[in-house]
């Protein structure tokens, strides 16, 4: 299966996918810890996360949104209007939400990278290699650009997956309870 850019089309599809492969993510569910509100909650975030990334030609999808990959480039440019999406969640998760940034911040690389701020497959696709392929897209962009990769995990389970796809843990770091590993490919 290959990857495709993705097209503001595919919001919905890829929305849908992220929310639902993340509903027991330790991040995720430390954003939105309320079942109550998670999938609202939890949706606006990704379509935020889409929205940026998607006008750049770094949201990467196999199989019509069932996995994507949404990646940041060294220099992300600004919209052509200037406008930036705005982000509409309640006043709690955005305090979580930023105080998960600015301390996950403080152990990323100094030199310029590309990164990889969501891989999600849809959970009934799982073990297709869909995650893989989607990755690979952003991956080979970073190569192109002579510049490492950098993702962050909340999940243990991840790291192994991502060592084997060669990833190695650059630090760590622990937010409210859970541990953040920052992993990066070079």
């Amino acid at each position: 299966m290959s990857a495709v850019l993705a097209m503001p089309r595919d919001r919905d599809r890829v929305v849908d996918t992220v929310v639902r492969a993340f509903v027991a993510d330790p991040a995720f569910r430390h954003f939105f810890p309320d079942d109550a509100t998670y999938a609202d909650d939890a949706a606006a975030f990704a379509g935020w996360l889409f929205d940026r990334r998607v006008g750049h030609g770094t949201v990467w999808v196999a199989d019509g949104g069932a996995a994507v990959a949404m990646w940041e480039p060294p220099h992300p440019a600004r919209a052509a209007d200037g406008a930036a999406p705005e982000l509409t969640v309640p006043d709690p998760v955005r305090r979580r939400l930023d105080d998960y940034e600015h301390t996950v911040h403080r152990v990323l690389p100094a030199q310029p990278y590309w990164y990889l701020g969501v891989l999600a497959t849809a959970p009934e696709q799982a073990g297709r290699g869909l995650a893989r392929a989607v990755m690979a897209a952003g991956l080979d962009r970073a190569h192109t650009d002579r510049v490492p990769s950098v993702l962050e995990t909340t999940n243990r389970d991840n790291l192994a997956l991502y060592e084997h796809l060669g990833w190695t843990v650059h630090d760590s770091i622990v937010v409210g309870s859970m541990t953040v590993w920052v992993l990066t490919n070079a």
